[in-house]
């Protein structure tokens, strides 16, 4: 039977050790030794007890185990189930506290309070003593989760301790709410009002009746400037105390800047109500007329260290979307069922636009072309635009497209720097939303979750983009383009099954017909033909 290199590797490793005890074995028979040969055999002997480091092939497995992604050494595993993994659990259960938990518990809460003290004593304010007490009420907490409800304290032994009595769970609630009371109050010695607030939170959570820690959280509002969370806080705290001095001082003392944040909430609430409302019947009007919304990207990158995207540029391609974020279309009147839409037109010739805020569906494009872009009166030869260094922007002379968007096969698989069309009222809301947010309408808390949320929506659409087409920079082709007559009106374009709104914002692309950049834009985007005025119109 041939050996394998490791099995001959133990072979050699097991005659060295073998040939090392014989001539240990030989010289200790000796009767005669000089010094050289006891001190010899006195470091054969540590090498034998030490197995002279690693054994052929130990060093080379325990890396393995190392490398070994479901590894994890016992002494970085944080729950059970990775103490199962390092095949170290029944070790590690067996080793014994030197004092029982609730022994040691009230022992570190003693200590805090000491320290606490000696923190209010010391004339020189050293604030040492204020975070020694934090330290050890912490302690005590983490120690009372380890008490276990019902269960007498044993020593190593496993003889019950009378000293120490059987705490219940609610018992043990309210020690929790307690000691993390406590570390607020010492928090609140050297102004961590951060640390107050949670803590008192926390305590509130084991003790919703502790009227200390109310006071605490309000005080720490109070001093992060919460108005209104600092009112709900001394409001609740009342409810269960309702004569207690230092919360009807604090009442007292914040009661006008409460009331103003609680107004101003009910005035953003009422806002918002009121923006939900008209998000609603615009939606309900889209699905009833035959219109597809459809939203855009609204940021460009994943996370602040992202480097696919110039973070010195907004996204290009929306960028003359952005001022009128937030515009919706209007219904002319409570009775009217005509509605009047914000509308963009994009001159990219000129790297110009207008803005147009209500289009009437009724009203044919040309009829605001002429108002825009009036013909020449007889003996006249220029424009009255300033940038028509030509004098090519006359209604007669001019083409009018709108950009075919959503044209894919991928279902929902959308390039993230196309247009994903909204599919039902709860994502068209939560995109207005976002699209105020962003730009600073809700204040810069909102702004930060909006953006995160962006963020989120970008990442899902680049790794399923990535999953189909292997890489962001296989990018769909550019889109095609539909011409419209002149004598279209808006309805007649927002109910082609072509047309698909972004941003609630109506888009038309204008080019002098002669233009070179008309030519190269015709290259460029195919186009799908004209789309002429329905009878009716």
């Amino acid at each position: 039977m041939v050996k394998t290199e490791s099995e001959k590797e133990d072979g050699r490793y097991q005659d060295l050790m073998d040939q090392m005890k014989a001539e240990k074995a030989k010289w200790d028979a000796e009767e005669e030794q000089d010094e050289t040969d006891a001190l010899l055999s006195k470091a054969i002997e540590m090498a034998l007890s030490q197995g002279k480091g690693w054994k052929p092939g130990e060093k080379e497995k325990y890396l393995e185990e190392m490398m070994d992604d479901d590894y994890i050494h016992p002494m970085f595993a944080t729950d059970e189930d990775e103490l199962a993994k390092s095949g170290m659990a029944e070790a590690f259960s067996s080793l014994m506290y030197d004092d029982p938990p609730a022994r040691t518990m009230m022992e570190c809460k003693q200590k805090g309070t000491e320290a606490f003290m000696n923190g209010k004593k010391n004339v020189a304010k050293n604030v040492q003593y204020y975070r020694d007490a934090i330290n050890h009420y912490y302690e005590s907490y983490h120690w009372a989760d380890k008490v276990t409800p019902d269960q007498p304290s044993v020593d190593g032994d496993g003889q019950i301790l009378e000293d120490i009595p059987a705490y219940s769970k609610d018992e043990l609630d309210l020690f929790k709410s307690t000691v993390l009371a406590n570390a607020a109050m010492a928090h609140m010695q050297i102004k961590n009002w951060g640390y107050v607030r949670d803590d008192s939170g926390r305590a509130l959570k084991y003790n919703p009746k502790n009227i200390k820690a109310w006071y605490r959280l309000a005080k720490a509002h109070q001093m992060l400037q919460n108005w209104e969370e600092a009112g709900d806080a001394i409001d609740s705290g009342l409810e269960i105390e309702s004569k207690n001095k230092d919360l009807l001082k604090l009442q007292k003392l914040l009661e006008k800047k409460i009331a103003k944040a609680r107004l101003e909430r009910q005035k953003r609430e009422k806002a918002r109500a009121e923006r939900v409302s008209r998000v609603k019947k615009v939606w309900k009007h889209c699905k009833e007329t035959g219109i597809t919304l459809g939203r855009v990207p609204l940021v460009s990158k994943v996370n602040d260290d992202d480097d696919e995207d110039d973070e010195n540029v907004d996204e290009s391609k929306w960028h003359n979307h952005h001022p009128h974020t937030g515009k919706l279309p209007q219904q002319l009147s409570y009775d009217s069922t005509e509605w009047s839409w914000p509308t963009m037109f994009v001159y990219p010739s000129h790297h110009q636009s207008d803005f147009i805020s209500n289009f009437a569906e009724s009203d044919m494009i040309a009829l605001r072309m002429a108002e825009a872009f009036p013909e020449l009166d007889e003996g006249q030869n220029e424009t009255s635009i300033p940038w028509d260094y030509n004098n090519q922007f006359i209604c007669s002379k001019l083409a009018v497209y709108f950009e075919v968007h959503c044209t894919e096969d991928d279902g929902d698989v959308i390039h993230p720097e196309c247009v994903e069309k909204l599919k039902d009222q709860g994502s068209c809301m939560r995109f207005y939303e976002s699209s105020r947010a962003l730009k600073g309408d809700e204040g810069p808390d909102m702004a930060t979750v909006a953006r995160c949320l962006e963020r989120k929506h970008l990442h899902r659409q680049r790794k399923a983009w990535k999953k189909k087409h292997k890489s962001l920079w296989s990018k769909p082709n550019p889109c095609p383009v539909v011409r419209v007559h002149p004598a279209a009106t808006l309805i007649d374009i927002l109910k082609d099954t072509r047309m698909v709104v972004p941003n609630f914002l109506v888009t038309f692309i204008l080019f002098p017909e002669d233009h070179p950049a008309h030519e190269a834009f015709l290259k460029e985007h195919k186009c799908l033909g004209m789309l002429v005025p329905t009878q009716s119109g």
